[in-house]
């Protein structure tokens, strides 16, 4: 018997969609997609996508990711230039000895997030916390250089 995914028709038909903009706004000499600079993309080859969000503070940003069931050590996040990537993946369990599922809601494989930040971040600043399978990263702001005046000699 064939495992299912079952997920809401609504939910499954903005995937879809979603799938053919990011193939079709996607610039293969720039790197990345073109999208609104705040928001989360969806990587190509992802199987799954764990929901994100993403707030502002006057000094920082902060990213809290869902990640239930996955162990830390399958986490992992890269930051070039202000553009974020939170990348994972959550093995399949068979939960109990002799069972077979008939339908599965739970979401296995890998995953990639990526968010593009408008401004710079402290990069030896930041901290990432997983706990209670909630990823929450911090995000320090550069601070504005403050302009200094210049004495004319």
């Amino acid at each position: 018997m064939k495992v299912a995914t079952l997920t809401p028709t609504v939910g499954k038909m903005r995937d879809e969609i979603d799938r053919v903009f990011d193939r079709f706004f996607t610039a293969p000499f720039l790197g990345e997609p073109l999208a609104f600079p705040l928001e989360p993309m969806r990587e190509y080859g992802a199987e799954w996508m764990p929901v994100l969000d993403l707030a502002e503070t006057p000094k920082e940003y902060v990213i809290r990711l869902e990640a239930p069931g996955i162990h830390k050590e399958n986490l992992d996040i890269n930051l070039t230039g202000n553009v974020l990537r939170i990348t994972g993946h959550k093995e399949a369990v068979q939960e109990g000895k002799g069972e077979t599922y008939l339908y599965r809601e739970r979401e296995v494989g890998k995953f990639a997030r990526t968010v593009k930040l408008p401004v710079l971040v402290e990069e030896g600043k930041i901290d990432a916390v997983y706990q209670d399978g909630i990823l929450t990263i911090r995000l320090p702001k550069v601070e504005a250089a403050v302009a200094k005046k210049i004495l004319i000699k």
